[in-house]
């Protein structure tokens, strides 16, 4: 008896759980998209792709700060966000339940009304609840310190020869 749990009706590929990355290394880059230039060149050389990984080294999370917030930012960010909302809660409201075209247009403006109230009181108690510790918009981003381009064994040493041709070829050529 199978169920849809057995690995008997699983695809190959990626595992579901965190688990530690295999291979042995047969390039290491700077910059991600050196690493993805690496791997591509060896797919256009017929190389077994399925076999390779790319792995980020030296994680850091980089936070960027894109602004400072004020009141007037946090309720504005949060009307807008309230407006598309209640937009589109309004307008799935009106299809559903055939409201005439007068009805469903008052259906639509009540939503929006409400969902921009609501937003900006939700902005207002979260910015409220920082008191000034945390006056700026940030983004964050994890970013590697290298990228290293492993390889299981059975297939390593040619992975490693073909990226050796690609490293003596000149920046600017084409893969």
């Amino acid at each position: 008896m199978t169920s849809s749990f057995s690995s008997q009706d699983r695809p190959a590929g990626p595992p579901r759980l965190p688990t530690k990355p295999t291979g042995w290394p047969i390039g290491s880059y700077e910059e991600y998209g050196q690493a993805q230039r690496a791997v591509d060149f060896l797919a256009e050389s017929e190389f077994p792709v399925q076999d390779v990984t790319i792995v980020g080294v030296d994680l850091m999370l980089v936070e960027r700060v894109t602004g400072r917030l004020s009141w007037r930012r946090v309720l504005g960010a949060g009307a807008a966000s309230g407006a598309w909302f209640g937009l589109f809660v309004g307008v799935m409201l009106s299809l559903f339940t055939g409201g005439q075209q007068t009805g469903g247009l008052l259906q639509i403006a009540v939503c929006l009304v409400l969902g921009v109230l609501f937003f900006m009181v939700f902005a207002a108690v979260g910015y409220a609840s920082t008191r000034g510790r945390r006056d700026f918009q940030s983004s964050s981003q994890l970013v590697a310190g290298r990228y290293d381009v492993l390889c299981q064994p059975r297939n390593a040493e040619q992975g490693r020869d073909l990226l050796a041709k690609l490293a003596m070829r000149p920046a600017g050529g084409a893969a």
